[in-house]
């Protein structure tokens, strides 16, 4: 029964990291099926916007009879309950868990797995929370209505302070003044881990740091939309209001200052793009001592260049400065399309703890497009199975750009005044066109 439940649990986590599912994440240790960290980033057009939310799975042996365990990991330190069903002591309410009462056919069933229960924690991130609390419908109306307004705008307050600039400063060692000191774990990650460490390790188990680090820099215009929509709404210094289902040790205090999280957002956004430069000289070093990592990237760098060449593709690909852990593409833009006769310059930079930290990619040249946010990084998706794989990440990027009739996608919102424009009205798409022809034709003047 042990050997079958660790089969079940195994197949699950496989499924659920090969396919590109933009919004869950999983991870766990190669020692320990049985203990098992997954993230959920918040859904677009709810105060958990592009929050990042973790959560800890602890599998029984009588599982997929039994459903497993399941924690918050995201409440600051055990002060923040981010819904009526979320607790801030990383309680997680569901009839399908057996932590809360459901009706008929709502109970746990060996058909459901790790991903029903992801997706059921993700309905609980709606636009208006204050819905999941029992007995709402018998609510006061115009109380409320205030109260889930007040509860809207808090939750968004501190998905912001909590899930993003906090964890995002703690990878980076940004202190909230600014200063940059050496990452630490945090704290409570730690604890929270030392039961799913093997004897050898002495870190904490933290599967998503990369993942957040490439994801706040696609989000992050949204991050600032939303501090400018918190701005309007309340003033800094104002106390938050206080629900009638929080409790004196389940609740979310606190008060409101959106200056404060914009400066410390900018903070990161500069460390992040100073980490990413520093990965250059990491690189030279690298190449200096043979490292493996520099190596493989100088073989693949090779190739490309070679199978280009071969398939009569017209993209040039460069090192800068002899650099395998930094390359020049150069894109030349698709006949027949809205970007015909364009030239962008690419940068892609590696770290030398790829693949584990996967590249990063700009575009040097400007490009209004839905898939690139302003500040030139794109939005693209690398096979999970080829993470390793450099060209990969090229095909994907070009085809990122080079897609016309996409599948609507909320989670690819990184350029929130184009993706506005593309998702639009007819007027509005040919706005876009006409904005996306404009920054092709200055691609070219400005070569």
């Amino acid at each position: 029964m042990a050997d079958q439940s660790v089969f079940r649990i195994t197949k699950e986590l496989s499924e659920l990291q090969k396919n590109s599912d933009l919004s869950l994440a999983v991870a766990c240790r190669d020692i320990d099926v049985r203990n098992v960290k997954a993230m959920i980033i918040g859904p677009h057009e709810t105060p958990y916007e592009f929050g990042f939310f973790e959560f800890s799975f602890k599998f029984g042996k009588d599982y997929p009879r039994k459903s497993p365990t399941v924690t918050a990991i995201t409440t600051n330190g055990g002060r923040c309950r981010f819904n009526p069903n979320i607790y801030a002591n990383g309680r997680v309410c569901l009839s399908i868990l057996g932590t809360w009462r459901g009706e008929r056919g709502e109970e746990w069933s060996a058909a459901q797995g790790l991903e029903s229960i992801l997706i059921s924690i993700q309905s609980l991130m709606s636009a208006n929370p204050y819905e999941n609390e029992p007995g709402f419908e018998d609510a006061n109306e115009a109380q409320d209505k205030k109260c889930q307004k007040d509860y809207v705008q808090k939750i968004r307050h501190e998905t912001l302070r909590i899930s993003v600039i906090q964890r995002l400063e703690e990878y980076l060692g940004v202190q909230p003044d600014g200063s940059v000191s050496t990452p630490v774990p945090n704290q409570e990650d730690y604890d929270l881990d030392m039961d799913v460490m093997d004897d050898d390790s002495s870190a904490p188990f933290e599967p998503f740091r990369d993942l957040c680090k490439r994801r706040f820099l696609w989000y992050y215009d949204s991050y600032l939309a939303a501090v400018k929509k918190g701005k309007e709404e309340v003033k800094d210094g104002q106390v938050f209001t206080r629900m009638p289902f929080e409790g004196s040790s389940n609740t979310m205090e606190g008060k409101f200052n959106y200056t404060e999280l914009e400066r410390r957002l900018r903070n990161i956004k500069k460390a992040l793009d100073a980490e990413t430069e520093g990965w250059a000289a990491e690189g030279l070093a690298a190449k200096t001592k043979d490292n493996t990592v520099a190596v493989n990237l100088q073989r693949q760098f090779e190739q490309v260049v070679q199978s280009f060449k071969d398939a009569d593709i017209p993209h040039n690909i460069e090192l800068e400065d002899g650099n395998p852990f930094v390359w020049n593409i150069t894109y030349f833009g698709k006949p027949m399309t809205n970007l015909d006769g364009g030239l962008f310059r690419i940068k892609m930079c590696f770290s030398t703890r790829f693949p584990e930290e996967q590249p990063r990619v700009k575009f040097e040249t400007r490009l209004f497009h839905h898939r690139i946010s302003p500040d030139g990084t794109p939005c693209y998706f690398a096979p999970p199975t080829r993470r390793e794989d450099a060209k990969s990440h090229i095909q994907a990027i070009i085809e990122a750009l080079e897609e016309e009739t996409p599948a609507y996608d909320p989670r690819t919102l990184v350029h929130p005044e184009a993706f506005k424009l593309f998702w639009g009205s007819a007027e509005d798409r040919r706005m876009y066109n006409r904005r996306l022809r404009r920054s092709v034709q200055q691609s070219i003047e400005d070569c």
